[in-house]
């Protein structure tokens, strides 16, 4: 990106200040990019201040001792709840008297939206401007009411008497309620007037109108407090105290609604600046804090799940509460502990399928959700042996040996030793999984220069030992001490606790939820007890063991983040300095950063306690406190948008392979702790994998994957070449010195692993000197005959194969033909091209055809030809029909089908014509010519008798021979090798072959019978047929179209096998390379659908031709289905929750969407375009997207 280029240009400065402006009032568009009549702007300010014009009264009245307080706030919000009604009616009625008028089309769209042809003061035009209204009757009342509500409850929290004892200075009491009705007309206004657009916006459409309440809510909050603050509520006219069980200090809570008074002041601002979340996101955001920190839980994979955990969650914890003995309390945690941190929802759904599968005795569907394997009973024993285990040890040791206060010689302080040793092990066992150690040294057990996969796993076979002692510490012997731990805390002597209540069934359910975070909270609060046993202090005498677990896990995650977004906003720093392109205009931006560090410091911090993501403004070194949102980052259900396109079926075909090897690393320990939101980056070739976890629980994982573009643009090359080297540093390089380090330490990813995956390779080879030499050309045509005749004996035999089977299974009823799949084999069923004629050009590496030479057929008439005829039961050669005359059956010879078969070199004759011709003499069928008969329709003449005769010199007599002797599909039959010499030498099928094979080989080379160019070869490749007066008869038969247009594809392959592997020695080897292009190859078009289900079934090889327009080459494009390495690496979640943060603002707010703007321009330290792309839709652009898969961690 070239210096001189603006962030944003000109239009969208101008648009952004326009919008900022609306955003800080809470709706009034005051700043207009045209000029406007006067009265449009004053009517704006008086609906803004019409709340203020209400409360006043009523403050007024109140001061004159008049009203009593809640008298005041009535006599308000009534006022305001009349206005509402009228200004919702008056826009309903503008709307629907206001007559459609359709203006001419501007290329500026967005100028349009702000064009508005004003009428007069009260006009429908300036109505509708002011007023947009509701789109549902249902908000218009809410609203309104909600509105009324808010403005008597603002009135009532910012009377001056009460905020004069609040404070006893008139002075701020004078400023708090000039500036707080000020925050209360912009919550109002956005409320029932016009909605701002919020700079904090989730969802990408506000389908339910949510956005609007948004302000509202955190008005209602400050003043909830401030009703707590003074003890009661007026509900339905009657005043009731309600005693919070935080009120014991009310001084506390007098601070907490002081300073709550001023910060509402300033809600306008944090509104403007997008640190406070709308609804939406505030509740995803809330639901996930308390379940993860509040309730053991962990982040779910989907919204729906979220909300059924938390409540289950929640009733836990109450329903603990009220349990009148400990050991019932403690045996009640542990059990519903363990249950809650299963995968209860797909291990019931895995059952259910389980059983239905055995009821049907058929074989199943793949599991949805990434539900590879069957959930066995074994499973469910382990389970259930696991949970009566935990129960006989929690509550013995609990009855037993409990209530002992903690010394260095006590139960539970053996036990926290254990743990610490446990602790260690487990640390240990877990950083030599990975190629680095902290991210920074090599670990010198990991293999060196790997890159095959028989060596990787040869070298690896150490390490996976190692990570499975791992596991078995982690999942069997680390829970059941911890839990040993817990059952000894005297601290669950205190029945009917609320803290006792929420510590401990968040430290029972931590145990099995995320083990090694739970193992790290106990170790770190044994440590400390047990090296402040003997002081008198707050965390000793205040806090029970729960509360204290639960303190220190919030602490640990807001630490881990506060060094991911310390590191992130450094890096930021840096790289805008040593970037030359930008660094002119990010000097100023870099001094200012320096000169105010403790305030960005202060913002870090901020964000860090929200557990918000730290917003680079256009990815620059201006940061901000984005506002808090889910794990996931994005409002819609995982896995149900992409950007899908061609290259789609490549990541989809890799799954279930990828998923398997995730296991074996995520078991082992090599991708680090699984946390919730973290996220790994996957280079192959040139595919890039991105994969985030999304939830965790005891033996499982739940995973989002997504696949990025394939290098189509300059920056996704350049970001991907830096992650090349990244990893090639990491996994491909002689390390010789002892201690290594990594050299990309800043850079926001780190590689763990490699993981061997069953995929694609994919080889892309210039075929110049092959396409393009005369002796393959001349070669080509002699080879084409011989593979059409090996084509359709094939199909002939395999299709009368599958017709005796009908037979069999089907006696009493009469004779189907069933044709079967045209790339059909014995040893597996596979896909074939079909017919693709969509191209239109052609594009690198593509394979669309070339115009280089006339065609005389257009592509749509041909399409327009493949029509598949109904299939009918057609007489065979040397079949007898069976007619019945009288009483008696007789057998006749049908002759009109035979003379019709015999006339192969006579002219056509007129289908009314037929009767009029004698018949010739019958000539003698072999008895078994009917098994490998070819279809009645293709029998038809289309050719000049001379031509045919011509043409019929070609046929390869010898080859067709050997091609019959050889046949393998008559295993019902005795004696097979004298049926095939039987059938060898009739004349009668010859003549059938040499018509078919030799009129498929005229239309696929046209009038002219010489060499066929390269481009001729393309466009026929590609189901392009040269004109010739067959072409129609061919195109007419879809069968026998197909078969042809397989044929020459697979002569092209054999054609460019012999140039590079050496000439065919016999008729034998032919016909095993012709086999194996039929069992493991699928020779066509990328464009075709049969491709993808190729890739799907996992074809072994697939080939396609194609053309170079920039090299002007033909090409050969070959995919391989082999197991190969995967390099894998762990990103910075916080760099990308800050980038996607940042995309989520320039692109819904700013409405930035420029193709070439800074913030999505190449950056190979943060990955900027890589990371854009994995964005959700239609944010982001990823090509695949995976359901949740579910990964089971043993």
């Amino acid at each position: 990106m070239s210096p001189g280029v603006p962030l944003l240009n000109d239009y969208k400065k101008d648009f952004l200040l326009k919008r900022f402006t609306q955003t800080v009032l809470g709706g009034p568009r005051l700043k207009l990019g045209y000029c406007a009549p006067p009265y449009v702007y004053i009517n704006q300010i008086i609906l803004f201040l019409m709340p203020w014009v209400w409360g006043g009264i009523g403050t007024f009245l109140y001061q004159l001792g008049i009203l009593e307080d809640y008298y005041t706030a009535a006599l308000s919000g009534g006022l305001m709840l009349f206005t509402a009604f009228i200004i919702q009616v008056t826009s309903f009625y503008a709307r629907n008297k206001s007559v459609t008028v359709e203006r001419m089309l501007r290329t500026d769209i967005l100028a349009e939206e702000d064009e508005h042809e004003f009428t007069s003061c009260a006009g429908t035009e300036t109505i509708k401007f002011l007023i947009p209204g509701k789109k549902y009757i249902a908000n218009t009342v809410f609203h309104s009411v909600l509105a009324g509500l808010m403005c008597g409850l603002g009135t009532w929290y910012l009377l001056p008497n009460r905020m004069t004892l609040l404070y006893g200075n008139a002075g701020g009491t004078v400023l708090l309620f000039f500036f707080g009705w000020m925050t209360l007309c912009t919550g109002e206004y956005s409320l029932i007037v016009n909605t701002a657009v919020e700079t904090a916006t989730f969802q990408t459409q506000d389908t339910y109108e949510i956005i609007p309440l948004m302000r509202p809510l955190y008005i209602f909050f400050f003043v909830s407090v401030d009703l707590a603050y003074r003890k009661y509520l007026l509900i339905s006219k009657i005043t009731i105290k309600i005693i919070l069980w935080f009120m014991a200090n009310i001084p506390a809570l007098e601070q907490m609604n002081q300073i709550l008074h001023i910060l509402f002041i300033f809600l306008p601002f944090l509104w403007a600046l997008g640190i406070l979340p709308p609804p939406d996101a505030l509740f995803l955001w809330a639901m996930e804090q308390i379940l993860e920190f509040g309730l053991g839980g962990s982040s779910m994979s989907t919204h729906l799940r979220l909300l059924i955990m938390f409540i289950i969650s929640a009733g836990t914890a109450v329903t603990s509460y009220f349990i009148p003995s400990t050991v019932g309390m403690v045996l009640f945690m542990t059990g519903l502990g363990f249950l809650l941190s299963l995968n209860l929802s797909e291990m019931g759904f895995a059952f259910k399928h389980s059983v239905a599968r055995h009821r049907v005795r058929t074989k199943s569907k793949a599991l949805p959700s990434g539900s590879e394997k069957q959930f066995t009973w074994k499973e469910c024993l382990f389970y259930i042996i696991i949970l009566v285990l935990a129960l006989l040890e929690s509550v013995l040791l609990h009855h037993f040996a409990c209530c002992s206060q903690i010394s260095k010689n006590s139960p539970q302080a053996i036990v926290g030793y254990v743990l610490m040793t446990l602790f260690l092990i487990l640390w240990i066992l877990r950083e030599i999984q990975s190629v680095y150690i902290f991210g920074i040294f090599r670990n010198p057990f990991y293999p060196k220069d790997v890159q095959t996969v028989t060596l990787f796993l040869e070298k690896q076979a150490r390490l996976m030992k190692i990570g499975v002692a791992r596991r078995i510490l982690l999942n069997l012997v680390s829970p059941f001490a911890m839990i040993a731990y817990l059952s000894l805390d005297s601290s669950l002597q205190g029945l009917y606790s609320v803290s006792v209540s929420i510590g401990f069934t968040r430290a029972f359910r931590m145990v099995w939820q995320n083990t090694e975070n739970a193992l790290l909270e106990i170790v770190i609060v044994s440590a400390v007890h047990l090296l402040t046993s003997g002081i008198d202090m707050w965390w000793n005498r205040s806090l029970n063991t729960g509360i204290r677990l639960l303190l220190v896990g919030i602490m640990c995650d807001r630490l881990i983040q506060f060094v991911s977004k310390l590191q992130f906003a450094v890096a930021v720093l840096l790289t805008s300095w040593t970037e030359k392109k930008r660094r002119k205009s990010a000097t100023t931006l870099c001094i200012l950063n320096l000169v105010f560090f403790p305030f960005v410091l202060l913002f870090i911090v901020f964000s860090t306690l929200l557990s918000s993501p730290l917003l680079p403004l256009f990815t620059l070194p201006l940061f901000l406190v984005g506002f808090p949102r889910p794990v996931q980052s994005w409002p819609g259900v995982v896995g149900t948008a992409a950007c899908m396109c061609a290259d789609t079926v490549y990541y989809h075909q890799m799954i279930p392979s990828l998923t398997t090897a995730l296991q074996s690393a995520m078991v082992a320990g090599s991708l680090g702790i699984l946390l919730p939101g973290s996220h790994y980056l996957g280079r192959f070739q040139d595919r890039l994998i991105w994969i985030m976890i999304l939830e965790h629980g005891y033996t499982y994982c739940s995973i989002n994957i997504k696949g990025l573009e394939l290098q189509e643009t300059s920056c996704h090359t350049a970001e991907a070449q830096r992650v090349d080297e990244v990893f090639e540093d990491a996994f491909e390089q002689e390390h010789n010195a002892k201690i290594a380090i990594n050299g990309h330490f800043g850079n926001v990813l780190t590689p763990c692993t490699v993981l061997p995956v069953k995929l694609y390779s994919d080889a892309r080879n210039v075929l110049s000197g092959i396409i393009d030499s005369q002796d393959n050309l001349r070669e080509f045509k002699g080879d084409l005959v011989k593979v059409l005749v090996w084509i359709l004996v094939q199909y002939c035999s395999r299709k009368s194969s599958m017709q005796e089977n009908v037979h069999k299974t089907e006696k009493e009823k009469a004779s189907v033909v069933i044709l079967p799949d045209l790339n059909t084999s014995p040893q597996s069923k596979s896909s074939e091209d079909t017919l693709s004629l969509n191209s239109e050009t052609l594009e690198d590496w593509s394979d669309d055809v070339l115009g280089d030479e006339p065609t005389t057929k257009k592509i749509n008439e041909v399409k327009d030809q493949l029509k598949f005829l109904q299939s009918i039961n057609l007489p065979l050669p040397g079949s007898v029909e069976s007619q019945v005359f009288g009483d008696h059956s007789v057998d006749k010879v049908p002759e009109d089908n035979l003379y019709k078969a015999v006339l192969l070199g006579y002219p056509a004759v007129d289908k009314g014509k037929q009767e009029d011709v004698a018949c010739i003499p019958l000539m003698e069928f072999s008895s078994h010519s009917h098994l490998l008969s070819l279809p009645e329709e293709w029998k038809s003449n289309c050719l000049p008798n001379y031509k045919m005769r011509e043409m019929s010199l070609l046929f390869p007599e010898d080859w067709y021979q050997f091609v019959l002797k050889h046949l393998e599909y008559f295993p019902s039959k005795e004696n097979v090798p004298n049926i095939l010499e039987e059938i060898a030498k009739d004349r009668v099928l010859k003549d059938f072959y040499v018509h078919a094979v030799m009129t498929c080989y005229f239309s696929l080379f046209g009038v002219e019978n010489m060499n066929p160019s390269p481009g001729h070869i393309l466009r026929v490749y590609s189901g392009v047929l040269p004109w010739s007066l067959a072409l129609d008869w061919l195109t007419e038969k879809p069968e026998l179209f197909q078969l042809a247009l397989k044929a020459f594809r697979y002569t092209l392959k054999l054609m460019i096998d012999k140039a590079s592997l050496g000439p065919i020695e016999d008729f034998k080897e032919l016909t095993n390379c012709l086999k194996e292009y039929e069992s493991d190859w699928y020779i066509g078009l990328v464009s075709d659908e049969k491709w993808k289900e190729a890739v799907l079934q996992e074809k072994p090889y697939l080939f396609s031709l194609g053309y170079d327009h920039n090299m002007e080459v033909y090409t050969g494009r070959v995919l391989t289905l082999q197991e190969l390495l995967i390099q894998v690496g762990k990103l910075n979640a916080e760099a990308v929750r800050g980038q996607w943060a940042n995309l989520s603002w320039e692109l819904l707010y700013a409405t930035n969407d420029d193709e070439e703007r800074y913030s999505i321009q190449a950056h190979p330290l943060l990955l900027r375009n890589l990371t854009v792309q994995a964005a959700d839709p239609p944010l982001g652009y990823p090509i695949y997207s995976s359901k949740p898969l579910y990964i089971r961690l043993y």
